[in-house]
């Protein structure tokens, strides 16, 4: 049977096959962009200025996902963008693909455009246009899935994000993906509590993993933070930041959300 993941990537791969603009065109065009806002940077010195205990925070714009349905399916990015920089968010986390989690390149544009963050493209990328097609529509990071991709994708796919500017953010859940992760020189690290494959939160993972992480990596909790408690314990644990979407687009008020989860202990 299917999982989450093989299915919205067999979507993703399939557009891919049939996607024949030209790649060199498009790094062309990238080169001649704006230089981006420095995600990576943004989370070191955002932890920085947060205290004992506290933690940078990546806030997401997510509309809805394939294993809760709807979440916020009305919102506005323009005005959550404004409040989670606010709130003291230190990059955006934007969803990007349509059919199954509800977002748009649209969204990501004007959530940018709103505020001075550095925001990351949360998607599935699948192909080197994947990649460009993130700066072109003004993403600051690019998400690199480690189970999504074979090795030579990962190595391809990280140079490329760096040649056009891009900060990787090479998301893992086990420590054979950690070593994938090392051996392309990835610098900043997602642990996705949430396993891809049954969509389930094994709350344990990340807090497993952090101590196997190099020095100098920047290292990200993804999924499964409940509240400032979770974060907490994942900055106790080793993390730089968390990244936080259900929790935030459905609490009403976005800006102590994230304010909340920042605080120190």
């Amino acid at each position: 049977m299917a999982t989450y993941l093989d299915r919205i990537l067999d979507a993703h791969r399939t557009a891919a096959s049939s996607d024949a603009r030209s790649l060199d065109a498009l790094v062309d065009a990238a080169g001649s962009m704006a230089p981006t806002r420095g995600f990576a940077a943004a989370l070191t010195a955002s932890v920085a200025t947060a205290g004992p205990g506290g933690v940078a925070v990546i806030a997401e714009i997510k509309r809805r996902s394939p294993s809760k349905g709807a979440l916020a399916p009305d919102l506005d990015p323009v005005a959550l963008a404004r409040s989670y920089e606010a709130g003291g968010a230190a990059c955006l986390s934007v969803l990007t693909d349509v059919e199954f989690f509800g977002g748009t390149a649209d969204d990501l544009a004007a959530a940018r455009g709103a505020c001075g963050l550095p925001v990351l493209r949360k998607d599935f990328t699948v192909s080197a246009l994947d990649v460009v097609d993130a700066r072109l529509m003004g993403a600051d990071a690019v998400l690199l899935i480690a189970a999504a991709l074979d090795d030579a994708e990962l190595r391809d796919f990280s140079a490329l994000a760096r040649q056009l500017g891009l900060d990787a953010l090479v998301e893992i859940h086990d420590e054979a993906e950690l070593d994938r992760a090392v051996a392309v020189g990835a610098d900043l690290v997602g642990v996705n509590q949430r396993d891809l494959v049954t969509f389930q939160v094994d709350t344990a993972r990340a807090v497993r993993m952090a101590p196997q992480m190099p020095e100098g990596v920047v290292r990200v909790a993804e999924s499964g933070v409940t509240g400032p408690a979770d974060a907490r314990l994942l900055a106790e644990a080793g993390y730089h930041a968390v990244l936080v979407g259900e929790l935030l687009v459905t609490s009403g008020d976005p800006a102590a959300g994230v304010a909340a989860l920042r605080a120190p202990s």
